[in-house]
């Protein structure tokens, strides 16, 4: 069984693309927490729309969907789950209010794992929630053709308990490093994690869970007010590239992590941006309802949906949003393409021409 010295792998991912996003990070994380000190009541609203892009999300890259009613029904706790998708949506909406409420007191050990695990599927009444695997598995892909190509094969389930001791102790030692930093190493814990896969369900949204439990132990919370899930959900294609790419010699510890590494540091720079750009616009004093609505479509790069435009700005009516649009469209200052339920809007650029 392989073992996981962090401090080993250290300095072999200290290249200066990796220089520079640790560097944005820390600049950002000084200039959100100025921010929160000067307006904390400006953050609620950003607090509730990521717990609901954050659940919606992480389950929608298991294929774990639900109508965008019964989502935020669900994760404001105003109805009972129906459905096996909503059960455990319900309880990844748990976990997550879990660990947003309590991360101080939820150090990363094998047992509090376990109970994390266990509650993700508290209203499924699987009695894998809360064990590790009883059979071994695999990390496969289904093709259209209904043949399936093997990707990786995690850790045996009978190593699995001493390989997650192992992982946890590895990382409780790098954390204690002071050389270290943090931002470098929970990447790294969250690739091993996913490579030893210790449960029969629910490893990718667990892994996910312990990145922002492992960030807001850390000090860096700002997936509580945008959603890193998302994001991860956004660029779902490279996150399975970068690791592919980081666990390939993974059991003979011969794997990069760097691939992987550098894609969740640059989700962290991304997420970091979009706080920036969020709470502008929520305070933002000299701009209408309508011109948020617009400025929010001019830097969205590409098209975005009316949806998407009322859950970045909650505190603006949809009917105040559908106005704008209308107004806008019709002024020949953003676009409509597509239609039906997922109409489009765009930045007309021919007729802005100063961008």
């Amino acid at each position: 069984m392989r073992e996981f010295c962090y401090k080993k792998e250290y300095e072999k991912l200290l290249s200066s693309d990796v220089v520079g996003l640790l560097s944005a990070i820390h600049e950002y994380r000084g200039k959100q927490t100025l921010f929160i000190e000067a307006k904390p009541d400006a953050l609620t609203q950003l607090l509730e729309l990521a717990k609901i892009q954050s659940t919606e999300a992480s389950n929608r890259i298991e294929g774990i969907i639900t109508t965008d009613e019964r989502l935020k029904q669900l994760v404001r706790d105003k109805t009972m789950p129906r459905t096996r998708s909503e059960k455990e949506i319900a309880g990844y909406r748990d976990v997550l209010a879990t660990i947003h409420e309590s991360y101080d007191y939820i150090p990363p050990r094998p047992s509090l794992i376990l109970q994390l695990h266990r509650d993700l599927y508290k209203f499924s009444g699987k009695s894998i929630g809360g064990n590790y695997k009883n059979s071994d598995n695999v990390i496969a892909e289904d093709h259209a053709d209904g043949t399936r190509t093997v990707r990786f094969q995690p850790v045996a389930s009978w190593e699995t308990p001493e390989a997650m001791q192992k992982l946890c102790d590895g990382f409780d030692a790098a954390i204690q490093d002071s050389d270290l930093d943090p931002l470098v190493v929970i990447p790294m814990f969250i690739l091993d994690f996913l490579c030893i896969h210790p449960f029969n369900d629910g490893n990718g949204r667990m892994s996910r869970l312990l990145t922002l439990l492992l960030l807001y132990r850390a000090g860096y919370n700002v997936g509580k007010y945008v959603s890193i899930e998302k994001l991860i959900a956004d660029s779902k294609e490279t996150y399975y590239e970068v690791l592919q790419d980081s666990s390939d010699n993974w059991h003979e510890g011969e794997n990069d992590y760097a691939p992987f590494v550098r894609y969740m540091l640059g989700i962290i720079v991304a997420a970091y941006r979009e706080f920036e750009s969020r709470v502008e616009l929520l305070t933002n004093t000299k701009l209408s309802k309508a011109d948020r609505v617009k400025e929010i479509i001019r830097n969205h790069i590409g098209p975005i949906t009316k949806t998407e435009i009322v859950a970045l700005c909650p505190d603006i009516s949809e009917v105040t949003v559908e106005r704008a649009i209308a107004e806008l469209k019709n002024n020949g200052v953003i676009l409509k393409i597509s239609g039906g339920r997922y109409t489009k809007y765009v930045w007309n650029h021919e007729n802005n021409s100063e961008l």
